[in-house]
């Protein structure tokens, strides 16, 4: 795994967000642990480190770019098609607070903005590609502890995950009330077989995807076709979007959700911050705080898929309604007023993720302390 570190434009202090895939490892055969970007570059530039060396070039005809067309782009432009690419899409441009870097084209180190300040650092994207090989100090026993943790995993947990990825509980979380709905008031949902892990992965999952020497595959790489057709380039939900562009929302269309997850890989959203953003302006129009006069005619009565795809561009492009809600939900509420502080769910600044503090007493704790 990787992480990326900055100060969050989210919450004003220390932000990191982690991420899988093959990004990491890439670096690492690159040989380099950790690489630090300091200032500001005049325009659009993109990072492209190999074999120990690093240069700087334009990104000048990536800017405006989805991920998928960067990462054509920059392994095009490099002449291989190995290259990794972490990426961001028009949201971290943008300065969506809590736009995501995305490699792999759906691994998402999505929480805390860090997309935001890759964006406000004009860094497109970085590009690795190394072929060195690790060091290890003692080879024979580090593959047999391996090989302990593998049978182990497997023997668990790992079943599960190969089999109905990171969904797999989402309806158990349901009936033990620990399901976030309906922007956490209410915590069991009516709709939840339909989102499971089981459920797309018996329905419209294409191929399981993993991350380097990882044996439970846990990734959904699912397609749909018709009315919200997606690439499966960029991959399936985990259970944090199943939930929150699901459950908190009241939609219980599998479709929607994926064309949701589709969306924000491309454009670089969390989407956790995304679904409760939604969720929180669902709730104002519930309450009459906002109308669609406000809203430019857009219908945010709970579980309205199509409201779920349309928000998700508009905020993104940081357009009517969407520019307000991409200043995430704390500093939206304050526009709009009118008592939306009240229900307004983050953590010192950053959206709640999707695991219900009533029922997961150990997560409120977490909540309440962490940075």
């Amino acid at each position: 795994r990787h992480v990326v570190m900055a100060k969050s434009p989210v919450t004003g202090g220390w932000g990191e967000s982690h991420a899988a895939g093959f990004f990491g490892p890439e670096l690492k055969y690159a040989g380099y642990d950790a690489v630090i970007v300091e200032g500001k570059a005049e325009e659009p530039v993109y990072l492209w480190i190999r074999e120990g060396e690093a240069e700087v070039n334009d990104a000048r005809d990536l800017w405006g770019k989805i991920t998928g067309d960067v990462q054509r782009g920059i392994r095009r432009d490099v002449g291989d098609k190995k290259t990794r690419v972490a990426s961001i899409g028009p949201a971290g441009e943008n300065l969506v607070r809590y736009a995501s870097v995305i490699s792999d084209l759906y691994c998402a180190a999505g929480r805390c903005g860090m997309g935001t300040v890759m964006g406000s650092k004009k860094l497109k994207a970085v590009a690795v590609r190394g072929m060195k090989k690790v060091s290890i100090a003692d080879e024979k026993t580090f593959k047999s502890l391996l090989n302990v943790a593998r049978e182990e995993a497997m023997a668990g947990w790992g079943q599960e995950m190969f089999d109905y990825g990171t969904g797999k509980d989402l309806d158990n979380l349901s009936y033990s009330g620990r399901l976030p709905t309906k922007a956490f008031m209410k915590c069991t949902f009516d709709g939840a077989d339909k989102i499971t892990g089981e459920t797309l992965s018996r329905t419209i999952m294409k191929r399981r995807g993993t991350c380097p020497a990882c044996p439970d595959a846990h990734y959904r790489i699912v397609e749909t076709r018709g009315r919200y057709a997606t690439d499966p380039d960029y991959g399936g939900p985990e259970y944090e979007t199943l939930a929150s562009l699901g459950s908190l929302c009241m939609v219980d269309n599998l479709e929607v959700i994926v064309k949701g997850n589709e969306l924000c890989n491309k454009y670089s959203l969390d989407t956790i911050a995304t679904g409760v953003s939604i969720a929180f302006a669902m709730e104002c129009y519930e309450k009459g705080v906002i109308t669609k006069k406000d809203t430019g005619g857009v219908d945010l009565s709970w579980g309205n898929g199509d409201t779920i795809i349309e928000m998700i561009h508009k905020i993104a492009k940081r357009e009517g309604i969407g520019d307000i809600l991409a200043e995430g939900v704390k500093r939206a509420a304050e526009k709009i007023g009118g008592g939306s502080e009240a229900w307004a769910l983050h953590i010192k600044g950053a959206e709640i993720p999707m695991h219900e503090p009533r029922g997961k007493k150990g997560m409120g704790f977490t909540y309440a302390t962490s940075d």
